[in-house]
């Protein structure tokens, strides 16, 4: 399902359908498909093949992050800085900040660049 939707977005060995890639990215997310998930997210920030709808795109990155997709959790950071598609929470932007730093999977220039928003807005 995954790599249907990847090919329908992409235009690969078939013609290019945002709609379909968006109905096979949701199919694959409902089955627990992190890497779906992320994407979902993507095309309802987007406006991809479904109406933009930024609460939904918030609910797709924390299911993928919840699963460990470290993208997702960079999403997350910077939605609860930033609330959008959620009310703005620092508490939880830390959390999920940490969290990727603990999987040793940010640079150094992004962490200290997220710690000095996060304390310009506490």
């Amino acid at each position: 399902m995954f790599n249907l939707a990847i090919c329908y977005e992409n235009g690969e060995e078939i013609e290019k359908n945002l709609e379909k890639s968006f109905y096979w990215y949701q199919k694959a997310a409902e089955n627990s498909n992190e890497k779906a998930m992320f994407n979902l997210a993507i095309c309802y920030e987007n406006g991809n093949g479904t109406e933009m709808n930024l609460e939904k795109a918030f609910y797709w990155y924390q299911k993928a992050a919840e699963k460990n997709h470290i993208k997702a959790m960079n999403v997350l950071t910077k939605c609860y800085i930033n609330g959008k598609g959620t009310e703005k929470n620092l508490e939880k932007a830390f959390y999920w900040h940490k969290k990727v730093v603990e999987n040793n999977k940010v640079s150094s220039k992004n962490n200290d660049e997220l710690l000095s928003v996060l304390r310009m807005t506490s």
